[in-house]
């Protein structure tokens, strides 16, 4: 047989050879199409009422809100994460003032409408021990008491910007984080909801014999109408737990430094320090620590990206910290209750708020926190309140919540 017929007639050998593999290959899943597979949804429905009492207002306000929020997130395509997300923030009863509603004459609850973009973000992790996240993010740092979400709010706050997580030095976690905007809890509506400006945020961990020792600096310059909040802080916290006796003792200290920065108007140094400690024994936690953000009569320790709602009580009296600073002692009783009945997951806590001022030595006013939370089937439901009074700063103020949270 002559070499072209050979040729000839192994064609249909060799069509098969690249045939039979390709064939094979289309019956596997691309890796764009096991992305797709692997995509999660993301929905969340929350509806809350929200009673305000505050001397001052001839109306009570009465708040009755609901937030949808709904998106996805793929599998990984090339190491990388697509996430997207929205909020849909509504009432039923806007007896309130929502800060874009124009209802003055009610106190703040500060839930205003808005369907908006939420999250819209790319996750990759091809580089060793590390995640790199473009795009409108969640951002919590520690406690959050620095930079969090807000996640009691409605519509909570997200990052635009740029972070790297890495760990690829054992140990040692560094978490830096680029921001060009803050997207606010106020919505678009709002002047105040989205600041913009340039923050580096960098947060680095590592374990110790005494507990998990961080550092920190955040560094704040921002443009416009935000420049007032523009900062340096510079610090460092170390957290921890230990068996002592029949429980367990958790304890968190810090300390940090905060003076001007960019663009600030301000020329100023101020200190925060803090120390917690809670003791849990059979179903029982005691607990308590004071907190204290320095002021000087011209401008104090400010931490506008925290989320506030969770420090100095829950009436919300020291979202921004007076020029005299201010000093926490407080003391906490909480009793995990477990499943009683239809509830499950009981737990219940009681916080005891002295407030004051840093320097000078005003007394502020002292505030009482008290909260249930359960699950009932696929429902979280949290009942909540606050009550502060006033001894010379502020008014005084109760606040009641009964909520109703629902997750995929």
């Amino acid at each position: 047989m002559s070499a072209t017929k050979y040729a000839v007639s192994a064609l249909p050998f060799i069509a098969l050879a690249f045939v039979s593999p390709i064939a094979a290959a289309q019956d596997e899943p691309t890796a764009f199409e096991t992305a797709l597979a692997e995509t999660k949804p993301i929905f969340q429905a929350r509806l809350r009422y929200e009673g305000v009492d505050q001397t001052g207002f001839a109306n009570d306000a009465d708040a009755l809100t609901y937030r949808f929020r709904a998106g996805f997130e793929t599998g990984a395509f090339f190491d990388t994460k697509f996430l997207l997300e929205f909020d849909h923030i509504d009432d039923l009863v806007d007896d309130f003032n929502s800060t874009t509603n124009g209802n003055t004459a009610f106190p703040v609850v500060a839930d205003p409408q808005a369907t908006e973009l939420n999250r819209l973000q790319l996750t990759n992790t091809s580089l060793p021990d590390t995640t790199v996240t473009l795009g409108r993010q969640r951002i919590i740092l520690d406690d959050s008491r620095f930079v969090g979400n807000v996640g009691w709010r409605q519509n909570e706050q997200t990052f635009d910007g740029l972070r790297v997580q890495n760990q690829s030095l054992g140990e040692l976690k560094l978490d830096v984080s680029y921001v060009k905007q803050v997207n606010r809890i106020f919505g678009d509506e709002s002047a105040a909801g989205r600041w913009e400006g340039d923050i580096t945020l960098v947060n680095a961990s590592h374990p110790t014999p005494l507990g998990n020792l961080t550092g920190f600096a955040y560094f704040l310059d921002m443009d416009g109408a935000a420049t007032g909040v523009s900062s340096q802080t510079l610090g460092a916290r170390l957290n921890g737990s230990e068996e002592l006796g029949e429980g367990r003792l958790a304890y968190a200290v810090s300390y940090a430094n905060q003076t001007d920065y960019g663009s600030s108007p301000f020329d100023y140094s101020a200190d925060y320090y803090t120390l917690d400690a809670r003791y849990t024994v059979n179903s029982f936690t005691f607990g308590g620590g004071i907190e204290t953000l320095g002021g000087d009569a011209q401008r104090a320790f400010q931490t506008p990206l925290a989320t506030l709602h969770k420090f100095q009580g829950w009436s919300d009296k020291f979202l921004v910290t007076p020029v005299n600073g201010v000093e926490d002692i407080y003391a906490t009783l909480a009793y995990r209750a477990g499943d009683v009945g239809f509830l499950n997951a009981l737990n219940l806590s009681a916080t005891y708020h002295d407030l004051s001022a840093d320097v000078g030595g005003m007394d502020y006013g002292s505030e009482l926190d008290l909260v249930a939370s359960a699950r009932v089937g696929d429902v979280n439901v949290t009942l909540k309140f606050a009550d502060y009074s006033s001894d010379g700063f502020a008014t005084d103020t109760s606040k009641l919540w009964i909520q109703f949270d629902f997750a995929l």
